[in-house]
C-alpha cells in the first residue's frame, strides 16, 4: 500500500480543494452590524456584476478569472425571467441562459455568488425582466399587492430557487450563492403606492425567507426591508447610507462605474479616481460589501435592450469592457484599491472608526483594536490639495481623495492618484472579406391583402405584436376625387401622425414618404410631412416600431406603444379629414421575418438581387445579405456598420441586435473627477454615430461561410460594411 508523507499529504489536499474549488464546503452565511459572516468569520467582500445573457458562454470564465485577479470576491448577477419562460410554462436554460453553467463557472473558478432574482431586475432590460406575456394575465397588476401578479413571481422564484438547490448551487449545500435577492429598487414604488406597496413587500421578503435557501437575503433600495431582509443602497455614492436597523450590516449591491448609453446620446464615462474615491468613503464608514454595477456590462443581444432605445452596447464604462477586454487604468487602479482595503481587513471588522477633524474638509477614519490600526485619511475638497499632520506625521492628499494606511503609518494607497498606464483601444481591420452582397427589397405591395386583423380605429402596438417583432403595420385608404385642387399642381397635403412611440416610417402607396423618433426621454411624438397622393384610392402605411420596452416607473405594463391617434390628413379641399376612426388593417412583423430570412436555411424563400443590380442605393426596407470566413487570430470582433441607418443584424441566425447610427448630442468638455459626479458631467462622442462598432462573438463564427443578414430600414451602404477586431494596448 502506498503511503503519503505529512507534507505530501497537505500538499494533495490543497490541490484537490484547487480543483473542486468551494465544491463540497458547506458554508454558514449570517450576518452582524459589521459584515456578513461566512462560517464564523467577518468578511469585507469585494463583488462586481456580470450578466450571463450579455456574454455567451464561452466568454464566462474568462470574464471571471479577470473578475477574481481584479480582486473580486463575488459575482453579483440578475436572473431574467422573460429571456428564462419565454412563454407561460416554456422555459429557457440553454445557451446565454444556461444559469446553471454560469454560477458554477463562478464556483470553478473560486468566488462567490450573489443571485438577485428579483424578478424585477430593471437593468435597462427589455420590460425590466419580466416576461411580456405576464401583462395579459386576467386581472394583474405589476409589482403591488395584487394575487394575479404574486402567484406568478412566487412560481418564478420557486422555480429557480428549486433548481439551484437541485444542483446544490446555495453556500448552505457547498455551492458558491452567498446572498440572494428579492424585489429590485422598489423604494419608489412602495412610497407611491403606499399600503399595497408596504403589504407588497412584507409578502415579498416573507416569501423569500421561506424559500429556505439557508443564505441571507437582501433588496436594495427598500429602507422598510422586513427582517431578517437586508437593505441595501444602489447608487454613485452610499457613504451616507445606513442600513434600517442597527444589527444589519453596511451593503452597497450596485456601485455605478458609469452609466448606460442611448441611441442619440453621448457616451458616459466616470473616472476612476472618483470611483476608487467613493468605495474608499463608503469603506472608511463601516460598509463591508461592495458591489461594481457593472464590472463586465457586454452586449445586449437580441431585442433584450429595454429603455426604450438603450443601445444593443452596455458597455457601461465598465472595469471589463463590453468585448472582456480590460480597461486600463480603471481595472488596475481598483484592483490596488481592492489589495489596500483588504489590508485593513482585520482593523475594519474588528472596531468602529474613531473621527478625528484634521482639517477645514480633511478627516481622518481610525480602526484600531488591539495590535491592528488601520487609517483612512480623507481630503473632501473638490478643488485644493492638503498637507495633514496624522500622528505625528505628513501626509499630501489630492483634491477629492483618500488615502489608505493599512498599518496607521504607512500611505500604501491614494484613490487620486492612477499609477496604472491608460489603454487605447483600437478597431483594426480583420482582413475578412465579404462575398458579394445581395439584396431583397421588403414587400409591401400585398401589406392589406396579407393582413389578418381588421377594425375600426388604431389599436395599440404591444397588445396586437405582444412583443413578437418590433415591427407592426398600420394601414388604411382615403379617397381623393379627380376634382381635387392638390392635383392641379396645388400645395400638397399634410399627413400628421401622433405616436406614442418609439418610431414610425411612412409609405403612401408604396412609397416612402419620411420618417420621425421618439426619445428615451419623451417617448411620444408626431410625424408632420407633406405627402404625394392621386387620384383615386390611396393606400397609407406606417410601420410603427418599437425600440425596446420600458424597464422602469411606476406600472410602465401599462405604458403605450405605437400609432393611437389622431392620424390627420390637412389640405384638402375639404379641409382636414380625420382618418383615426377609419378602418385599419394590421400586419405583426416584417415579411422577410415571417418567411426566416435570417437563417440559412429560410434563405431561399425569396429571390435575392445582386446589390449591383439593384435600382438605388439608398433603399428603405431592404434586407441584404453575404457570407464570410471567420478571421484569425483570438481578437474580438465587430462590425462596423458606420454606413448604416437603423436596422437589425443577424449571423448565422443569431441576432447581434438593433442597430443606428444616430449621433450624439451632448456636451463633451473636459472632465475633471474632483466633485460629485453625474453622468453629463463626463460625456464623450458628441457628433458621432452613439454605436458605430457592434459585438460578433467568435464563438457564433465558423471557419467558413458564415452567413450575415442586414435589414436595413432607412437605407444604407452595405459596401462599406467592414469586420474590424477589438485591440486593447497600453
Amino acid at each position: 500500500m502506498r503511503t503519503f508523507s505529512v507534507p505530501k499529504l497537505q500538499a494533495l489536499l490543497v490541490l484537490l480543494y484547487l480543483f473542486l474549488g468551494f465544491e463540497g464546503v458547506r458554508c454558514s452565511v449570517s450576518y452582524d452590524r459589521k459584515s456578513l459572516i461566512i462560517n464564523g468569520q467577518r468578511r469585507i467582500l469585494i463583488s462586481g456584476s456580470i450578466h450571463y445573457p450579455r456574454s455567451t458562454p464561452d466568454m464566462w470564465e474568462d470574464l471571471i478569472r479577470k473578475a477574481k485577479d481584479g480582486g473580486l470576491d463575488v459575482i453579483e448577477t440578475y436572473v431574467f425571467w422573460n429571456g428564462h419562460e419565454p412563454s407561460p410554462g416554456n422555459y429557457n436554460f440553454d445557451g446565454r441562459y444556461d444559469l446553471v453553467r454560469f454560477i458554477k463557472t463562478v464556483q470553478q473558478v473560486g468566488l462567490y455568488a450573489h443571485l438577485r432574482i428579483g424578478p424585477y431586475v430593471c437593468a435597462e432590460w427589455n420590460f425590466g425582466g419580466l416576461p411580456v406575456w405576464l401583462k395579459y394575465v386576467p386581472g394583474i397588476s405589476f409589482r403591488t399587492d395584487n394575487e394575479p401578479f404574486k402567484a406568478a413571481m412566487q412560481g418564478f422564484m420557486q422555480k429557480i430557487v428549486q433548481m439551484m438547490k437541485d444542483e446544490r448551487l446555495f453556500a448552505s449545500q457547498g455551492g458558491p450563492i452567498i446572498l440572494a435577492q428579492i424585489e429590485n429598487e422598489y423604494g419608489p414604488e412602495s412610497k407611491a403606492l403606499g399600503a399595497a406597496g408596504h403589504a407588497y413587500v412584507s409578502w415579498a421578503a416573507k416569501m423569500a425567507v421561506g424559500l429556505d435557501t439557508g443564505v441571507p437575503w437582501v433588496m436594495c433600495k427598500e429602507d422598510d426591508a422586513p427582517d431578517p431582509v437586508i437593505n441595501a443602497c444602489n447608487g454613485f455614492y452610499c457613504d451616507t447610507f445606513s442600513p434600517n436597523k442597527p444589527y444589519k450590516p453596511k451593503m452597497w449591491t450596485e456601485a455605478w462605474s458609469g452609466w448606460f448609453t442611448e441611441f442619440g446620446g453621448t457616451i458616459y464615462e466616470r473616472p476612476v479616481e472618483d470611483l476608487a474615491f467613493a468605495v474608499a468613503r463608503f469603506i472608511q464608514m463601516g460598509g463591508s460589501f461592495v458591489n461594481y454595477y457593472m464590472y463586465h456590462g457586454g452586449t445586449n443581444f437580441g431585442r433584450t435592450a429595454g429603455g426604450p432605445f438603450i443601445t444593443t452596447s452596455y458597455d457601461y464604462d465598465a472595469p471589463i469592457d463590453e468585448y472582456g477586454l480590460i480597461r486600463q487604468p480603471k481595472y488596475g487602479h481598483l484592483k490596488e484599491l481592492h489589495q489596500a482595503i483588504k489590508q485593513c481587513e482585520p482593523a475594519l471588522l474588528s472596531s468602529d472608526p474613531t473621527i478625528t477633524s484634521l482639517g477645514t474638509y480633511q478627516r481622518a477614519h481610525v480602526f484600531s483594536s488591539g495590535p491592528v490600526c488601520a487609517a483612512f485619511l480623507s481630503n473632501s475638497n473638490s478643488k485644493s490639495a492638503a498637507r495633514v499632520t496624522f500622528r505625528s506625521r505628513h501626509y499630501n492628499l489630492p483634491p477629492w481623495s483618500i488615502s489608505i494606511l493599512p498599518d496607521c503609518k504607512n500611505d500604501v494607497f491614494n484613490t487620486a492618484k492612477v499609477k496604472v498606464p491608460t489603454s487605447q483601444t483600437q478597431m483594426l481591420s480583420s482582413n475578412s472579406l465579404f462575398l458579394s452582397w445581395e439584396t431583397y427589397d421588403e414587400d409591401i405591395s400585398s401589406l392589406e391583402e396579407a393582413s389578418r386583423i381588421t377594425a375600426v380605429g388604431l389599436f395599440e402596438q404591444i397588445n396586437i405584436t405582444r412583443d413578437s417583432s418590433d415591427y407592426l403595420w398600420y394601414m388604411t385608404s382615403v379617397d381623393i376625387s379627380s376634382s381635387e385642387s392638390l392635383l392641379r399642381g396645388g400645395r400638397k397635403p399634410t399627413l400628421s401622425v401622433q405616436s406614442a412611440g418609439h418610431a414610425l416610417h411612412v409609405f403612401i402607396n408604396g412609397q416612402f414618404s419620411g420618417s420621425a423618433f421618439g426619445t428615451r426621454e419623451s417617448r411620444g411624438f408626431t410625424f408632420n410631412g407633406p405627402v404625394n397622393l392621386r387620384a383615386g384610392t390611396n393606400r397609407i402605411a406606417l410601420l410603427s416600431i418599437a425600440v425596446g420596452l420600458p424597464n422602469v416607473g411606476l406600472h410602465y405594463e401599462t405604458w403605450n406603444t405605437g400609432i393611437l391617434g389622431p392620424v390627420l390628413l390637412d389640405g384638402l379641399d375639404e379641409g382636414k379629414k380625420d382618418l383615426t376612426w377609419q378602418k385599419w388593417s394590421y400586419q405583426v412583423g416584417l415579411k422577410g421575418e415571417m418567411m426566416n430570412l435570417i437563417s440559412p436555411t429560410g434563405v431561399s424563400a425569396v429571390d435575392w438581387l445582386p446589390e449591383s443590380l439593384a435600382t438605388q442605393t439608398q433603399r428603405p426596407l431592404s434586407w441584404h445579405k453575404t457570407y464570410f470566413d471567420a478571421p484569425e487570430g483570438e481578437e474580438p470582433l465587430a462590425l462596423d456598420l458606420r454606413s448604416m441607418g437603423k436596422g437589425q443584424v443577424w449571423v448565422n441566425g443569431q441576432s447581434i441586435g438593433r442597430y443606428w447610427m444616430n449621433f450624439a448630442n451632448g456636451k463633451c468638455d473636459s472632465c475633471s473627477y474632483s466633485g460629485t459626479f453625474r453622468p453629463p458631467k463626463c460625456q464623450s462622442g458628441c457628433g458621432q454615430p452613439t454605436q458605430r462598432w457592434y459585438h460578433v462573438p467568435r464563438s457564433w463564427l465558423k471557419p467558413t461561410r458564415n452567413f450575415l443578414v442586414i435589414f436595413e430600414e432607412l437605407g444604407g451602404d452595405v459596401s462599406q460594411i467592414s469586420l474590424v477586431k477589438r485591440l486593447m494596448s497600453a
